[in-house]
């Protein structure tokens, strides 16, 4: 059975020795920018040619992270950075972005590209979408179960990637808004400020309600192993060297069979909250996944402790089989091949042998000196020794020819062969004109659907309506489409069934917000509609998506009106132009911390510090923790620029407060009440 590969975080060259020397078969880091740690050390351009160069000398393959969302004044950078991976040799890049995938399909096709975690790709239908667009990996998201991972598996020939160990977001990756709408530092482009780890409370819940232990599956890794995946995600970029050394030591241990308990005893002493967690894996949601950084956590990180781990790596070791041929003949200069990798190098020393006086040299001298590769990457797997009778040579001889022969190995094992890239024309797409603002509206649920519809042109539905509503709804001066859960993960058959029965009722509008939505609604012959978490922050975004069929796009509303208003494209484009935008999604409920679910009835919600009150709905084995304050633009109609819609994303509202924002926008009021500008003003960091 294949044994998987061991991926490990590299956030500083410190790091970088600790994974290789402990153990790992492959490594992920980050540029100076465009990476999902942005605060992290990171390489620079140099930094990352030498890390490269140092890797493959030791077989082990590295991955750069491109994970963030790119906007379209950075393309031109993004690209040049792809061009510069190509050019070090890198093996793999890690994308999240749509449109700067797309690019990279044009630009460089044979880099591999890994399918970001942020991607938030959870089901068959996503990977098989991911296989279609190139990509040649898959990182799943870390609330899997196990039997999900299985089915995702067993569906697809291009890579699966999990995470075993590290820390565990309450947010699905890349469904999260909450940083960037409290302090503008957005997790989709790297600056997450972590304020889920601050105490945020539900009813009788633990009073920090988003805060899960970290994760770690590597007591699972035989089964991980059985079910067939392909790489070991270790996180950590942001930790230090010798947490990287005890997670690589921890996995390698356990899957060479040699686990113990104090490999894993020393990861939880140098990082953990409150212990760790494998509750998604086993499907065992609930309370016992919560936890926080305690005390007992951090005064379990001693001093001792860090020393002991950093001794794991403060030595180069012997990984690489070499074979040797020293030889040393009568009347010609000593000379030794060395071959490692599919590589041989072949060097000689001036000294020539002399006639031995007393004690002449023998096979099993030499090779007992030139097989001492210590402080090496290498070590002797066989030594072949040409030698003559009577003959003698110095000592200091051998042991120069030996290193200059393990230096010569290295740098020939080390040489980097780059994959071609070509410079392509990616001028932004031109906008169209901008026509009327149009209205779509969002609802929750029936009772929500205003009387007044004028100016409306797409009415989205809860995928599981009822026939009666759908057939009523389908006789309103309105286009029609139903709205595909953001997290569908064990209930793709599910979705499926109810795709099948909207058709049957004559929809043909798909809301999709995810990939996996996407392509479920595409294999079902739905004109399909994108909504926020789709991510769109560019204008390659954009085509991406209109050359995959959809008609009509919803902008990231982690983008300012003035960068909305420059994004192109032939498809219609709009914004959330009101509605409690939904910070996370989560497959965690945080109210059931203290609540049971027939108690709660959607009707809940987390408080945090400043006593904010946040709602939580649940909706398809998910729950979306919504913002404090809705989003409202209806008084600031002017400002917004070539753009085709906004949408009204009702989702807590009762039908009289609907009808009466929408009579507000259309008269270009201000509303009663708190309300947000969301990002439209103040914009990211960064």
């Amino acid at each position: 059975m294949k044994k998987p590969e061991i991926l490990a975080p590299v956030g500083s060259p410190d790091s970088l020795y600790a994974a290789v020397r402990t153990g790992a078969d492959a490594v992920y880091m980050g540029c100076k920018s465009f990476n999902a740690r942005i605060k992290a050390d990171n390489f620079g351009d140099d930094e990352i040619k030498n890390a490269v160069a140092y890797c493959h000398s030791r077989g082990v393959k590295v991955h750069i992270t491109m994970n963030t969302l790119i906007s379209d004044e950075e393309m031109p950078e993004a690209l040049e950075t792809v061009k510069r991976i190509c050019a070090w040799g890198a093996d793999a890049v890690i994308v999240q972005d749509l449109g700067l995938a797309s690019l990279i399909s044009r630009a460089a096709p044979s880099l591999e590209r890994h399918a970001s975690t942020q991607m938030s790709v959870q089901t068959r239908a996503g990977v098989s979408l991911l296989k279609d667009m190139g990509f040649s990996r898959a990182v799943l998201p870390r609330e899997l179960t196990k039997e999900e991972i299985k089915s995702i598996k067993n569906s697809t020939d291009i890579e699966i990637e999990i995470f075993i160990h590290g820390a565990l977001c309450m947010s699905i990756s890349g469904q999260c808004y909450m940083s960037s709408m409290f302090g503008g530092r957005s997790g989709n482009r790297g600056l997450c400020a972590q304020p889920c780890r601050l105490p945020f409370c539900t009813e009788n819940g633990t009073g920090n309600d988003l805060s899960l232990k970290d994760l770690s599956l590597i007591d699972r890794a035989q089964e991980l192993t059985e079910i067939g995946v392909d790489s070991f995600k270790i996180e950590g970029r942001m930790k230090r060297p010798e947490y990287v050394a005890a997670a690589v030591t921890a996995v390698r241990s356990t899957l060479d069979g040699n686990a113990d308990k104090e490999s894993l005893s020393n990861l939880r002493a140098v990082f953990s909250r409150s212990g760790f967690t494998d509750g998604y894996f086993a499907d065992k949601k609930g309370r016992d996944m919560f936890g926080i950084r305690q005390k007992e956590d951090v005064t379990a990180t001693t001093n001792q402790v860090l020393k002991d781990l950093s001794k794991l790596y403060e030595k180069e070791k012997g990984t690489i089989p070499v074979s040797f041929l020293l030889t040393v003949v009568e009347g010609e200069r000593i000379s030794l091949s060395a071959s490692a990798m599919g590589k041989t190098v072949f060097v000689e020393d001036n000294c020539i042998p002399e006639k031995a006086l007393n004690k002449p040299l023998t096979k099993e001298s030499l090779a007992e000196r030139i097989s001492k590769c210590g402080g090496t990457q290498f070590y002797a797997e066989k030594t072949e020794i040409d030698l003559d009778e009577g003959l003698i040579v110095p000592a200091s001889a051998i042991n120069n020819l030996r290193r200059t022969a393990l230096s010569e190995l290295e740098k020939a094992v080390s040489s980097v062969k780059g994959c071609n890239f070509t410079d392509i024309d990616f001028k932004p797409v031109p906008y169209r004109a901008q026509e009327k603002l149009k209205y779509n509206i969002r609802i929750a649920r029936a009772s929500q659907l205003p009387d007044n519809l004028d100016n409306v042109e797409n009415l989205y539905i809860p995928l599981n309506s009822e026939e009666n509503f759908v057939e009523n709804v389908k006789k309103l001066p309105v286009n029609v489409g139903i709205e595909v859960p953001r997290g569908i993960f064990g209930n793709e058959t599910l979705v499926e069934k109810y795709l099948v029965r909207a058709k049957e009722y004559g929809i043909s509008i798909a809301y999709c917000s995810t990939l996996d939505a996407l392509s479920l609604a595409k294999k079902h012959g739905f004109t399909v509609h994108t909504g926020f978490s789709m991510n769109v922050f560019n204008s390659q975004s954009v085509s991406f998506l209109e050359a995959s069929g959809v008609k009509e796009i919803t902008l990231s509303p982690e983008l300012t009106l003035k960068k909305l208003s420059a994004i192109g494209g032939k498809a219609k484009r709009g914004i959330i132009g009101y509605g409690r935008l939904p910070l996370m999604l989560t497959r965690n409920c945080p109210v059931k911390n203290g609540t049971d679910c027939t108690e709660c009835k959607s009707n809940k919600y987390l408080t945090d510090r400043k006593n904010l009150k946040f709602p939580v709905v649940c909706h398809f084995g998910t729950s979306e923790i919504l913002n404090s304050q809705p989003i409202y633009l209806g008084d600031r109609l002017g400002e917004i620029e070539n753009l085709d819609f906004i949408t009204f994303y009702f989702t807590k509202e009762k039908k009289e407060v609907c009808e009466a924002i929408m009579d507000a926008y259309r008269k270009g009021k201000t509303v009663r009440g708190e309300y947000t500008r969301g990002l439209y003003y103040r914009g990211l960091e960064g």
